[in-house]
């Protein structure tokens, strides 16, 4: 393990390297093209800000993938190729997907794309994974369901994906936020492939979570005055999206074994509960009041955060750690409890989570903005 340790440790440098260098660059051009995302209602960032930092994620995670790849064979360790040989399909469907949608984003912030076009392409992504073999062949004990068919796990599985994307796409809306929540979740997914000697999958993880470090800098840290804030738009958030619905699946439908003491679907799930939750919530509350789920509003969580009175770094920073608290208490949980019985508690929490927040929402504010 020491070797694959190694080499996600040079993946992942390799990507936060690159990444620093060309979002500077990706800024500049930003601000003589005068790229920005536009202020309206929804939107709490004051200012010119580019949203095009996403454009860096998939180049930069290919071309470290790459070099780290290129390195090993030119020094003879051959072992690196034998992961990705062995899931050859698997990572052609996910090239492929990803660079699908990636150019979808790109579109959607230089010139706009209507939401049914991008719903379409993210239906076709998740058909190339199915085909790549990604997809739910169990449930893994949850609702005491085990295997499933093709029949219902091809069509669950392409749900889930469409699904997945659009809770990180949904969830970027203050800044560090979606990059944040996602560094958990390949840094979770990170280590547990590598406990599982799923090391193609492994260095996928950590090279997501290498464009997502020197992002978060600049996107919490940097300075609009200085022209050095931007957001990763929906280039980064779909992009993110996709490789984590992937890297999320084939953990949850990893079997367990003797040589491992956690339930790889309890840290499968557990990252993306805040999105997942919130998604479900946002979109349960649109269809009861009659709107279309697909429209946007103030009604996630951190607008609700903000609504209560907190700024938008701690509230950040709140969330970030109720997503933390979640995977570690989880983790702790997975090794005496039930997987139904976690699910049954993550929900029982975020229920009286909500109920709280609301309530010091109504104290804040009791006219309900």
């Amino acid at each position: 393990m020491t070797y694959w340790i190694v080499n996600s440790i040079i993946v992942f440098a390799l990507c936060v390297l690159c990444a620093g260098v060309l979002i500077p660059e990706i800024l500049l051009i930003a601000y003589r093209r005068n790229l920005f995302d536009e202020v309206d209602e929804r939107k709490i960032h004051k200012g010119s800000i580019p949203r095009l930092g996403g454009i860096a994620f998939e180049p930069v995670i290919l071309l470290s993938i790459a070099l780290v790849f290129g390195g090993n064979i030119l020094f003879g360790y051959s072992g690196f190729v034998i992961p990705f040989a062995s899931d050859a399909i698997l990572m052609i469907a996910a090239l492929c997907s990803i660079q699908m949608l990636y150019l979808v984003g790109m579109a959607d912030d230089l010139i706009g794309i209507k939401y049914r076009a991008k719903f379409v392409v993210q239906i076709i992504c998740a058909v190339l994974l199915l085909a790549g073999g990604c997809w739910f062949n169990t449930f893994a004990g949850a609702a005491g369901i085990g295997e499933l068919s093709p029949w219902i796990g091809y069509p669950f599985t392409a749900v889930v994906i469409v699904f997945l994307i659009n809770a990180i796409n949904l969830i970027d809306g203050i800044d560090g936020l979606a990059s944040g929540l996602s560094s958990i979740a390949s840094a979770i997914y990170g280590i547990s492939f590598l406990y599982l000697g799923r090391y193609d999958l492994a260095i996928l993880s950590f090279a997501t979570l290498g464009v997502l470090v020197p992002f978060f800098y600049f996107n919490v840290f940097g300075d609009v005055n200085k022209h050095s804030k931007i957001f990763m738009g929906d280039t980064g958030s779909l992009t993110i999206g996709l490789i984590l619905s992937i890297l999320g699946i084939k953990l949850y439908t990893t079997p367990m074994c003797d040589v491992i003491d956690f339930k790889p679907a309890v840290l499968a799930f557990s990252p993306l509960i805040i999105p997942c939750f919130d998604v479900l919530r946002v979109y349960t509350l649109r269809i009861r009041q009659h709107r279309s789920p697909f429209l946007p509003d103030k009604s996630h969580i951190h607008h609700k955060f903000l609504a209560a009175g907190m700024k938008p770094r701690t509230a950040m920073v709140t969330i970030i750690s109720i997503s933390a608290m979640f995977c570690l208490v989880n983790l702790g949980l997975s090794n005496f409890l039930d997987i139904n019985l976690i699910i049954a508690l993550d929900i029982i929490f975020w229920l009286i989570f909500n109920g709280w927040l609301n309530k010091r929402i109504a104290r804040n504010n009791p006219e309900g903005a």
